[in-house]
Parts: C-alpha cells; structure tokens; sequence
C-alpha cells in the first residue's frame, strides 16, 4: 500500500483509490440504485439518484481537507472501473475513526472490499496515526464481518436491535482494530 500526498491517492495490488469527482456521480448511483446494497448499508437512500451522488461526492472535498472523513473511491488501478466506495471517518478526540464502504454487487465475491479495507486500516495507522478503527455491519450482512475479520479485526460487541430499517429492527454487529 502506498499513498500518494499530492494526487491523495491510495494504491493496492490491483486498486486505486482516490477523491471522486463528479464524472462518477452516473456510476455511483447505478451502483448504489440497488435494494442489495441499499439493505446492507446504514445511510444510504434507494432509490438512489444521480442528484444524490453529486451530493454526496460535493462534501468529500471539504471534509478531506477538515480531517473529518476521507472517502476514496474503489477503483481498478489499470481500467479506472469504479467498483465501489471507502471511507474513514476521523475523530481526532479518541484519535480513532470508522471504516464504512460499499462495492457494488456486480464486483461482490472478488476481495475488493478486503484489499481496500486493510489499505485503509494502513493509512489510518500509519499515515494518521490512528489508536483505533472501528466498523459496523447489519448482523444480516455476514460478508461485511468476513472483510473485518480478514483485515485482523476483533468482534466487540452487538448492539441488538439497534437499528430500523425497513420497518424492521436490525443488530448492529460491532468490530475494531488497535494499532500494533
């Protein structure tokens, strides 16, 4: 993994992952337009429009520049194919942050989630000094706890019945990281 100041930019083996602009608003929300994804994700609206994309992609800037999150797109390093999103947030009180992310379902299966996740957990430790990241999964998305757990993060904690989502009570299953 290696990030690159300038260009804020991280590169893995085989992804690239940089500031959206607002040329990926179109896939983003083809992307996102998914109950599949939708169901799975905390905040994200369905259905999801290009409206919401520009959004959503007008705050990264701003909010990289602050050190409140930095929200990277999910990118093959050779085709520049959008697979998907990363985000850590920053909470520079408990010097931590949570890693959230998406990857659309036609990339599902492949390890891009895992490859950027513990990317992110690198930049976090070793570019901003993090003591921990945390993230959170709906108990019902079992893959996402796979990415946590293949990254070297420990379960913490469920918090049962924590959120609604669709007219149902979903446990929020809770993992974290501390800085070796």
């Amino acid at each position: 993994m290696s990030y690159n100041y300038v260009s804020k930019t991280i590169t893995t083996e085989r992804l690239l992952l940089r500031m959206f602009n607002s040329s990926d608003a179109a896939a983003v929300a083809k992307l996102c337009n998914n109950y599949n994804i939708y169901k799975t994700t905390i905040y994200l609206p369905y259905p999801y429009t290009i409206d919401d994309a520009l959004s959503w992609i007008d705050r990264h800037g701003a909010n990289f520049d602050a050190r409140l999150s930095y929200e990277f797109a999910v990118t093959d390093k050779i085709s520049g194919a959008l697979y998907g999103a990363i985000a850590l947030s920053c909470n520079e009180k408990s010097n931590n942050g949570e890693l959230a992310y998406w990857i659309g379902e036609e990339f599902w299966g492949r390890g891009y989630a895992t490859e950027a996740a513990e990317a992110m957990v690198k930049f976090a430790f070793e570019d901003r000094l993090y003591h921990k990241v945390f993230a959170r999964y709906f108990s019902s998305n079992t893959a996402s706890g796979k990415v946590m757990e293949k990254i070297g993060m420990s379960k913490e904690g469920v918090l049962r019945e924590h959120i609604r989502k669709d007219g149902r009570y979903e446990d929020l299953v809770h993992y974290g990281i501390i800085r070796p």
